[in-house]
């Protein structure tokens, strides 16, 4: 069966959390955490995603966002920041698979 699509409405509080692949603790060191900070303010510059406040843990994120601009700000930001994290991670542990586990949870507050 089909993923129901998401509909970030402009304008709005979003709640996001994205949980590590198996909840592993990915995120045990700060050089990791960093960079996902680091793509999370990428991602502000790219696509003008509004931060309110976040949080990364060692095998979690929360993430209290805006979408503003129009409903692909917090998708592709999302898709930036998750990619890239995963990707840099895979490539320097010379590891194969899933460094998130299957989607994010996005709740509008």
């Amino acid at each position: 069966m089909a993923r129901a699509k998401r509909h970030y409405l402009p304008g709005h509080v979003w709640h996001i959390t994205h949980r590590c692949h198996k909840k592993e603790f990915l995120f045990k060191f700060a050089r990791d955490r960093r960079r996902w900070i680091e793509w999370l303010f990428e991602s502000r510059k790219r696509y003008g995603l509004k931060v309110l406040n976040y949080i990364v843990t060692s095998n979690h994120i929360h993430l209290l966002v805006v979408g503003g601009g129009g409903h692909y700000v917090i998708p592709h930001s999302i898709k930036l920041i998750a990619g890239r994290t995963g990707q840099e991670f895979n490539q320097r542990k010379k590891r194969k698979g899933a460094f998130w586990e299957d989607r994010n949870h996005a709740t509008a507050v």
